[in-house]
């Protein structure tokens, strides 16, 4: 059918600007909900207990979606012109903000430094990827891979249950495009972003422990 990718296909430009933005739609979906509940609750009126319950909802609410948005916005978003340089302080208060939620620990054990903003895009996304490997929560540990600009980076998620998705695994590693849709197409980009970096990427299971490097 024309206009319809083939399986085999990789999503063309328009199709995966339109998947990313699905992923962010996603994220931001339920935080913004709650503000909107909240929000319902005060306009019935409500009595003082449940006037404070719906406050409270809709500051953590709105906490979180702001976080969430700067966060995307510097693992998806342009983050500056060609060939511009990220923070790595601001790219930990942005990882903090988006993953510390009472569930997730995160130990950032890499330099304040400069590094290319497509070489920190990937180390947010490989964080998104390594959260997802231990949906009970635990800790998220972000180790260096070398130094200067050339540094990779080590990801070590431990937590109850860990466990690598091996289409999300083969994906990183072979950089198949078969079957991205909104689900599979953040590992796709960060499989996207390795190959602009020039590196290479993987997500292993280690003991108890699952591992995401990128060197």
């Amino acid at each position: 059918m024309s206009g319809t990718p083939s399986p085999d296909s990789a999503p063309d430009a328009l199709e995966l600007a339109a998947l990313l933005c699905s992923r962010v739609c996603h994220d931001l979906i339920s935080p913004v909900g709650a503000i909107v509940n909240g929000l319902e609750v005060l306009d019935d009126d409500p009595k003082p207990d449940d006037r404070e319950f719906a406050l409270d909802l809709i500051r953590k609410s709105a906490k979180i979606a702001s976080a969430r948005l700067q966060f995307c916005r510097l693992a998806f978003g342009a983050a500056g012109s060609a060939g511009a340089q990220i923070d790595l302080g601001d790219a930990q208060n942005m990882a903090k903000g988006h993953f510390e939620d009472g569930k997730i620990t995160l130990a950032w054990n890499l330099p304040r430094l400069l590094l290319p903003k497509n070489r920190v895009k990937l180390l947010l996304n490989l964080l998104m990827i390594a959260q997802q490997t231990i949906p009970r929560g635990g800790v998220l540990t972000v180790d260096s891979l070398g130094q200067g600009e050339a540094m990779g980076f080590r990801i070590t998620a431990a937590g109850l249950n860990a466990r690598v998705s091996q289409p999300v695994a083969d994906l990183l590693a072979s950089g198949s495009s078969n079957t991205v849709d909104a689900h599979a197409v953040q590992p796709y980009y960060t499989r996207l972003l390795a190959d602009a970096c020039g590196i290479s990427i993987s997500l292993v299971a280690d003991g108890d422990q699952v591992v995401a490097t990128a060197n």
